[in-house]
């Protein structure tokens, strides 16, 4: 993650992360050099580390940086990502996943990072750590790279759940400007609904009836609301917040990640394929290195489940080392911020405004 400054540090207490060593794709092993990294970065952070104790406990004595900063709990169990999130919460009890879960539900972390399967994350959490007054659906929010000046979009939900009422599209946009305002420094955070197109004609009528209760909304929340924006707003200066449904945004978000994987991939063929062309690359190499990093999905992995009394990072299952320390590191800053805590207190502060039997527009507490 390449964001710097907007989110402050809280000095009261020290930062623990509880992060679930299993489930990635990549195993544990991926998971210790990616949290090595992070401790280099943060000398002050604290870690608990949950999985195999043997396995673990062999692979953090290999790493110098990690002495005295890693806490094993032992969890015999992994959630798979073929495993069914109704099966986990009948008989998770004894894994990585549940038992990082479990840190933060009883105060001993701040945050919890995992690699594993999206769903018994989701599912998990929620039954563990509770969803926050007047959240129906929680959301998946992630930074997309964007033209703006801080470098990034946030755009939610991209994966929580494929549904997504009006109600529901105003909770996001409510929690997805406090997440902006608190992520990337921005005191008045401007919110689109994410549509086939600008006009107020156009879109599913769940959409519609959202953008008639944006307005007040936007008002209670303070944010600005910009109305519909389309697939090619996503990474423009238009807006800070895109919000959207959990299938339309997690379809997004895997074509933007496939996309600049290729692009990458095209860029060195490219430049690959005469003498040529080799000495215009290392003419360009700072440049190139440069565009490496800005469109390398992997630096910025990591999505935040938004609506729950605690903060889950969700890390890409497929995640190396360099992912998995992305992760790590937007999960320090969320500690850091007190951001669970703020959120909350912006959720109830908010009335939520809704619509009648009628269709007119209601001003209502929070649900």
């Amino acid at each position: 993650m390449t964001l710097k400054g907007p989110i402050q540090a809280d000095p009261a207490g020290p930062v623990v992360i509880s992060v679930d060593a299993m489930g990635g794709d990549r195993g544990p092993a991926a998971v210790v050099a990616g949290l090595t990294d992070c401790a280099a970065r943060h000398p002050d952070v604290r870690f608990l580390l949950h999985g195999p104790q043997d396995e673990l406990q062999r692979l953090v004595s290999r790493r110098k940086d990690l002495a005295g900063r890693v806490e094993v709990r032992h969890a015999e169990g992994v959630v798979s990502m073929a495993d069914k999130p109704s099966q986990v919460m009948r008989n998770g009890q004894g894994t990585s996943m549940w038992s990082a879960i479990e840190a933060v539900r009883e105060g001993s972390a701040g945050v919890v990072v995992s690699c594993g399967n999206t769903g018994a994350l989701m599912l998990v959490s929620m039954m563990r750590l509770r969803k926050l007054e007047g959240v129906n659906r929680p959301a998946i929010a992630c930074f997309w790279p964007s033209r703006n000046a801080s470098g990034f979009n946030v755009m939610l939900d991209v994966g929580a759940d494929v549904r997504a009422d009006p109600d529901d599209l105003v909770k996001y946009a409510l929690m997805g400007a406090s997440y902006a305002r608190n992520g990337l420094g921005l005191t008045q955070p401007r919110v689109g609904l994410l549509n086939v197109g600008t006009e107020e004609n156009k879109g599913r009528p769940e959409l519609k009836a959202a953008h008639e209760l944006m307005p007040s909304a936007a008002e209670a929340g303070g944010f600005s609301y910009v109305g519909f924006v389309e697939g090619s707003d996503i990474p423009s200066a238009r807006c800070d917040v895109i919000v959207t449904d959990g299938f339309t945004g997690n379809v997004a978000l895997k074509t933007g990640e496939g996309t600049a994987t290729l692009i990458r991939e095209f860029l060195g063929q490219a430049f690959r394929a005469t003498p040529l062309s080799r000495i215009a690359a290392l003419l360009a190499l700072t440049s190139l290195k440069r565009l490496q990093v800005r469109i390398d999905p992997r630096r910025q992995n990591g999505g935040v489940f938004l609506g729950l009394n605690g903060t889950v990072v969700k890390s890409h299952g497929s995640a190396d080392a360099t992912g998995v320390a992305a992760a790590l590191e937007l999960a320090v800053r969320l500690a850091r911020s007190g951001f669970s805590d703020r959120l909350a207190a912006r959720l109830a502060s908010v009335p939520a405004p809704r619509q009648d039997e009628t269709g007119h527009e209601e001003t209502g507490g929070t649900q």
